[in-house]
């Protein structure tokens, strides 16, 4: 009913306006196509063109069906390299999550650009979570890859984790905020006073965590790790930066560091995959991670090195 003849056929009457026309492009006779789209129309039940003395034009289902009779003939045009691909190992489809405290859209496209080029039939969708969020993608959501998962260890022994390096943790409040001039180490009584702003977790199935919050304490929840930063600079609340990323407001005063009885320990971050789900592109990011290629080093100019390969 929709061979690839008829498929050429009905997009060049649909766009041509014009049986005529279409025939001459396809090197046919008006006969021909006019007797294969009618042939069609009968086969579904269904109208297709709208046919005067004048013009020749879809009608709805016409609409539609051109929409996908498009697809299908971009498809069959590429099939032969895409099951190529396919046959070589490489995924249809990847799915990565990055770590917020990672992410960086210009990074990102970087990547993207560089994997479409190697991969250009590979379909890519990348996501950004928070925390606990990251695992749950990885173990919950069709996920392939995370860059940025927390801890040094995997959550299931399906997973394989390579850290790429641990972020470090500083108490810093705005200099006009009333705990700037308390004795330290800063006492948790004093604390509880003031809210502590937390980037939410993003987790549905495993357990959300909360990364700073005392017993009794307010808490000021906020959808990403600017926010937090910009809150506490405008002395809304207190919590835990990484010291990276506030370094230049410690060094023009926008920010100013207190010492606390319980500190806030550094956290290891790394790249993690399932082992059952690891085909060539996934292996190729890997690599890159591993060679710490200049595409990926974006993602970690905010976190210290735990190993000698990671200097």
């Amino acid at each position: 009913m929709l061979d690839q003849e008829t498929i050429r056929s009905f997009i060049e009457v649909a766009e041509c306006q014009s049986f005529s026309r279409a025939a001459e492009k396809l090197h046919k006779t008006t006969a021909t196509i006019s007797y294969r789209i009618k042939t069609l129309e009968d086969s579904i039940g269904t109208q297709l063109f709208i046919r005067t003395t004048r013009s020749v034009n879809l009608t709805p289902a016409g609409e539609y069906l051109l929409e996908r009779c498009r697809q299908w003939h971009d498809w069959l045009g590429s099939m032969p390299d895409e099951l190529r691909q396919i046959s070589q190992g490489a995924e249809h489809r990847v799915n990565i999550v990055i770590n917020n405290l990672l992410y960086d859209p210009i990074v990102v496209a970087d990547l993207l650009g560089h994997l479409k080029a190697q991969y250009p039939f590979t379909q890519f969708h990348i996501s950004r979570q928070v925390f606990m969020g990251v695992w749950d993608a990885l173990l919950n959501e069709d996920c392939h890859l995370a860059i940025g998962a927390n801890g040094s260890e995997a959550l299931e022994n399906t997973i394989n984790v390579l850290p790429i390096g641990k972020i470090d943790w500083i108490f810093a409040i705005a200099p006009h905020h009333p705990l700037a001039n308390a004795t330290q180490p800063l006492p948790d009584g004093l604390l509880r006073q003031y809210p502590a702003i937390n980037v939410q977790d993003t987790a549905r199935h495993l357990a959300k965590r909360i990364a700073w919050k005392l017993a009794g304490q307010q808490e000021i929840v906020v959808p990403d790790m600017r926010c937090k930063l910009a809150c506490q600079l405008r002395g809304t609340g207190i919590g835990f930066l990484p010291l990276s990323i506030c370094q230049q407001y410690l060094a023009n005063g926008q920010l100013i560091q207190k010492q606390v009885y319980h500190e806030r320990q550094p956290s290891i971050l790394s790249l993690a995959w399932s082992s059952h789900r690891c085909g060539e592109v996934v292996k190729s990011i890997i690599a890159l991670f591993q060679a710490q290629d200049e595409l990926v080093t974006g993602f970690t100019p905010n976190i210290y090195s735990l190993y000698p390969q990671n200097k």
